[in-house]
């Protein structure tokens, strides 16, 4: 199920963003204070012009004007008509000048918006880090690294661009209109009569397009869902020669994106190439308007000039405004499904939760436990037993018989539906999740290694641990000499979840980083299942020495690993059906008698064929 479809209540869009925002909103005001003085040095450039031709090359014209205040400024007429050099010096200074806050402007946005896409960025790996696993569940994994990449690019962009256009565009309607008034009160009339059907146009079309945007992004997410899979389990495509399977499952999304991206493509083209002749057709009438008015001497050269470039100053970020509104939606189906995120409830800590301030002896009470994934069966039903501090229980059963079920119960990745799970005498539920997970070394029964050295992958299970106690780990693990044997020895690379090494020397890395945590209790979730029986041995003997010094709960399906346990339950369609020591079960009729018997005629069976 995708991330998407969660039904818990998601956040504002515009209040996640406002939040976000704090501490960079200074920014944005200086962004727009630079953009507000760029815009009045370029609407002064025009008036210069206008002023310059007016007076100098056409005869001084009506002085109630207020070309007559930029004349003024610049010397008087005379002046100017001696010196024609320095209005063009002048146009030149005032462009490098607004040039200049041009660059304040987006260089303010930009940091700005940076910094947002940076906070955005922690604050939702940060947070996919406290979900529950519930969620991680459902949640499909290139969906939500499209939702922390993708879509944070894109309401960066947003921010370091459109956010300020939007601004520009309303500095410059309100900057210009007076003026143009000012200047000629019908050229204005004529300027804007098709200002408005193009904001009307741009409205209309960014309604057409928006549920365009968010199917693009969701089928992108899919592209980069089928590609993170594949990646992940590249060699079980080839080991099955299932290549030309794989890309014909990944063409599928590939074209739904494709053909999505074309049809928003086609409709932006659609706009660009109307908006186009809205625009050129609003310059031919100003153009045809101002040459009437001059043939019959109630308009100026000057004038039409300046009017001309106030409008094609005017008309390209109104006709922006459809990309803006382009951007600005993407972005705000962005901040959905960031908020969608953002919106899922964290793992609860009670009001009341207890942290002891000692470590845990290391004692398991479970009672009339019951749990299960949702509506179907429960996975565990109604089970009771205690581990005393310091014993080993093992737990054997077919699969699907709860197992890890119970491992994931214990380390409150879920939390059960009824009954009692007590560490220590208090009732699991109410300790702090975080204090509990650090009592717990465990080695999961498919062990994850990050793309690290080996010394740094075993070193996760105590961050300041010395080189000695790494390699004491490693050798109760019977890894070390395995690994002195690389040519960078703990220092060697392993690739991405461990993939350039075997899957027995995986599990064993993974048992040496549970040994070097040495917490109160040690799980193993069939965590020698790819070791060799030799290696086996070793290992457990390793671990029979260590017996009493700390809560050992094991999982496996080869029986050897389980003979020297304390207590041994048997599970079967999450239920207990045996319970007793190896010696005691292995007497009694039941699954365990059975699973015994057949794996000593198996390893029997095995030693007279490999015997010489």
């Amino acid at each position: 199920m995708a991330a998407s479809q969660s039904d818990t209540p998601k956040t504002a869009p515009f209040v996640l963003l406002w939040k976000q925002m704090r501490g960079f909103r200074g920014k944005y005001a200086w962004a727009i204070a630079a953009l507000f003085l760029f815009t009045a040095i370029n609407y002064v450039a025009p008036l210069v012009a206008s002023a310059t031709i007016d007076f100098a090359l056409s005869g001084k014209p009506d002085d109630s004007r207020p070309i007559t205040w930029i004349i003024g400024l610049m010397g008087g007429a005379d002046f100017v008509r001696e010196r024609l050099w320095f209005p063009a010096l002048l146009m030149v200074l005032l462009t490098v000048i607004a040039g200049g806050f041009s660059y304040l402007k987006g260089r303010f946005a930009a940091e700005a918006s940076d910094g947002i896409a940076r906070r955005l960025k922690d604050r939702l790996y940060d947070h996919l880090q406290r979900l529950p696993a519930r969620y991680h569940d459902r949640a499909e994994t290139g969906d939500l690294i499209q939702r922390c990449t993708s879509d944070v690019e894109t309401l960066r962009m947003a921010l370091a661009a459109q956010v300020v256009e939007v601004s520009n565009a309303v500095l410059l309607l309100l900057t210009a209109l007076p003026v143009m008034v000012m200047l000629d009160g019908r050229m204005t009339l004529v300027s804007f009569a098709l200002v408005v059907p193009i904001i009307l146009f741009g409205y209309i079309y960014i309604g057409k397009v928006k549920h365009l945007f968010a199917e693009v992004a969701e089928s992108e997410g899919q592209v980069t869902r089928v590609v993170q899979e594949n990646l992940t389990g590249l060699r079980v495509v080839r080991a099955f020669a299932r290549q030309d399977f794989e890309i014909d499952k990944f063409a599928a999304p590939n074209k739904l994106y494709r053909d999505r991206s074309l049809k928003l493509l086609h409709l932006m083209a659609w706009y660009w190439s109307a908006s186009d002749l809205i625009v050129v057709t609003q310059q031919g009438i100003v153009l045809f308007t101002g040459a009437c008015f001059i043939s019959q001497g109630s308009l100026t050269v000057g004038t039409l000039f300046a009017f001309l470039m106030f409008l094609n100053m005017l008309l390209w970020p109104v006709r922006q405004m459809g990309r803006t509104l382009t951007d600005l939606g993407k972005s705000v189906v962005a901040l959905n499904r960031m908020g969608e995120i953002l919106s899922e409830p964290e793992e609860s800590v009670p009001a009341g939760f207890v942290r002891p301030s000692s470590p845990a002896a290391g004692k398991i009470e479970v009672r009339d436990l019951v749990f299960g994934h949702g509506e179907e069966n429960a996975a565990i039903n109604g089970i009771s037993f205690t581990v005393e501090p310091g014993e080993t229980l093992a737990i054997l059963g077919p699969s699907g018989s709860g197992k890890s079920t119970i491992m994931h119960l214990l380390l409150r990745l879920y939390d059960h539906t009824s009954g009692s799970i007590r560490f220590d005498g208090r009732e699991l539920t109410e300790l702090d999740r975080q204090w509990v997970r650090s009592q717990f070394s465990v080695v999961m029964q498919e062990p994850f290694l990050f793309s690290k050295t080996i010394g740094d992958n075993i070193r996760l299970g105590r961050g300041g641990a010395e080189a000695e106690q790494i390699h004491e780990a490693a050798l109760l693990a019977d890894i070390h000499d395995t690994i002195k044997g690389f040519p960078s020895g703990y220092s060697t690379l392993v690739g991405e979840r461990g993939i350039t090494l075997s899957g027995g020397q995986r599990q064993r890395v993974a048992l040496a980083r549970a040994l070097l945590q040495d917490t109160p209790v040690l799980m193993l979730d069939d965590a020698l299942s790819a070791v060799d029986a030799e290696t086996e041995a070793t290992i457990l003997e390793a671990l029979r020495s260590r017996h009493g010094r700390r809560t050992t709960l094991v999982i496996a399906h080869r029986l050897s690993t389980l003979a020297h346990a304390d207590k041994v339950i048997v599970l079967e369609k999450g239920r207990i059906i045996q319970h007793g020591t190896h010696a005691e079960l292995a007497a009694r009729e039941g699954l365990y008698r059975r699973l015994w018997t057949i794996q000593n005629a198996l390893e029997n069976e095995m030693s007279q064929d490999t015997a010489p």
